[in-house]
């Protein structure tokens, strides 16, 4: 599985001229790729790991109108209660280390992926974070605003 995080200041999800999801102010962005093999646990501590990744700094969150805890450092969007925006993208597991052609053979299909990257949105639900979906398999159009910008990708 690879995550590609983003800390955002708003986000939505439109397909065609419907919007599917979206929020404003600081949240992540979360694209997310299950790779052949993957298995619900792994999508359990991938909605873990992002939702306690400290990315939020208290300076920036103050800025914002939230109020960090007194001497905190880093904050994560667990520790702030943050909106999460959950984004299938079986892309992020192109293979481009040959030719031009990209190769998506590491990534699930999407049958089988579908239920994987629910799993991701649900563990972020039950941690008690607001959680919004894009629309599995459809053409996505999504808007972010980067604040920092930040981007981290992980796998797992």
């Amino acid at each position: 599985m690879r995550v590609v995080l983003q800390r955002v200041d708003g986000c939505s999800v439109s397909v065609g001229q419907h919007v599917a999801a979206r929020f404003s102010g600081l949240g992540l962005l979360l694209l997310v790729g299950a790779a052949l093999g993957d298995e619900l646990p792994l999508a359990d501590a991938a909605a873990e790991k992002a939702a306690a990744m400290r990315v939020f700094d208290p300076d920036l969150c103050a800025e914002r109108g939230l109020c960090p805890p007194a001497g905190a450092r880093e904050l994560s969007a667990l520790d702030l209660g943050l909106p999460v925006m959950v984004i299938s993208q079986f892309t992020l597991l192109a293979d481009v280390r040959k030719g031009r052609r990209p190769s998506w053979h590491a990534a699930m299909p999407g049958q089988e992926a579908s239920p994987i990257v629910a799993r991701v949105a649900e563990r972020l639900r039950e941690l008690d974070l607001p959680v919004h979906e894009g629309v599995f398999g459809a053409d996505m159009a999504v808007t972010a605003t980067n604040a920092g910008p930040v981007t981290i990708v992980f796998d797992l």
